[in-house]
This record gives C-alpha cells, structure tokens and sequence, in this order.
C-alpha cells in the first residue's frame, strides 16, 4: 500500500499548502493521518531544526548532512514506522531526498556518498511516493518571507539543488509526481491531489 508520501521540491515551492490540503482529503475521508516535518516532529528532531536553520551558526557541509541525517533516523524510528505499522498514512514535509539535493547536490556532497550516510539510519524506510513541486529558483525565494540559513543560499545554490532533483526522477520515475509549481495555489492543490488519489 502507498502509505508514506513525501513532499519535496526548492524553498518556496509551496509544500506546506500542498500537504494541509491532502491532509484534509484524507481526513475527509476518514483515513487516519500523520504528518510530520523534516527536520522535525519529535524533541529531538526540532532541537537540531534550530540549529540546522540558524543564521547565526555556521555549519561545514558534512556536519549539516550528518545532522539531517541524525534526525530522520530518530524521526522514522519514533514516529514514521510506528504510524505505518498502525496502518496509518504518513505525510511527510521533505524527506531523505530533500538530503539527496540539497546536502548531495547543492553542497556538492555527492547523492551516493549522502544516500549511504542516510541509509543505515532508515533502515529501509523510505517514502513509497514523493510529490516533487517543481518552480524556477527566482520565483521560489521570492516566495520566502524569512529565510532560514539554507533558504537564504541564493539561487545559484537552489538551481544545483533543483537539477539534482531533476536527476532523481529520472533515475526513479515511479517513485516521483512532478508537478508545476509556478501555477496558481488552487491549481498546483488540484494537481497534487489527483496523483493522490491515484495513488491511494
């Protein structure tokens, strides 16, 4: 069953709005939701948040993905696997592939050295799809109202990390919905929910 689904895509893309509206539909229909945020969703999730995010501390690249990583691993044991285990359906705000693109790709980290730094920490717990928002760089941190240490990049920085993202669906094509994030609100939630529903 597609019961882990994951929404990802540059700052600015719009994932918040897509998730509380999926969030609804489900609901609506009486499926029982988790929804969690990476980095975040537990004590410990949201204190490295904080530091993962704020402008006042710098981080050598490597530090960043291992936190990130550190995260997601007491996230998926604490609270993904145990919601799935549940039968429940988990909607995720980014992911492990967020890690991918932004730590493999817009570091320059490289995806397959920072896939297998992630790996052994999901223990196999991977989104079954992703809803990828896809928006130019310009449009997407124009959006921002505050940037936080990574959204306040550039878009140099977020251009490597969409075509990184770009290169993950290609290489899992049935893993990913992409979905053209410079439309309207209404039209992006439309969009988004019809992969939904064909998923479920």
């Amino acid at each position: 069953m597609i019961s882990y689904i994951a929404f990802e895509g540059i700052e600015g893309a719009g994932k918040s709005t897509a998730i509380s509206a999926v969030e609804s539909y489900l609901v609506d229909r009486g499926i029982v939701v988790t929804t969690v945020r990476e980095p975040g969703a537990t004590k410990v999730g949201e204190q490295i948040r904080s530091i993962l995010l704020d402008q006042d501390i710098e981080l050598d690249a490597w530090a960043e993905a291992l936190l990130f990583a550190a995260a997601r691993a007491h996230l998926v044991r604490k609270v993904v696997q145990p919601a799935l285990d549940r039968g429940e359906v988990v909607l995720s705000d980014r992911s492990v592939f967020s890690s991918l693109a932004y730590q493999g790709g817009g570091r320059r980290l490289g995806v397959d050295r920072v896939r297998m730094v992630n790996a052994a920490g999901l223990g196999g717990i991977w989104p079954h799809r992703v809803v990828l928002l896809r928006v130019d760089a310009k449009t997407g941190l124009g959006r921002q109202h505050v940037a936080d240490r990574i959204g306040s990049e550039g878009v140099e920085f977020q251009d490597r990390v969409a075509e990184t993202f770009d290169s993950l669906v290609e290489s899992d094509p049935e893993r990913f919905a992409v979905i053209d994030a410079s439309q309207t609100s209404d039209a992006v939630v439309q969009a988004v929910l019809r992969e939904v529903q064909r998923w479920l």
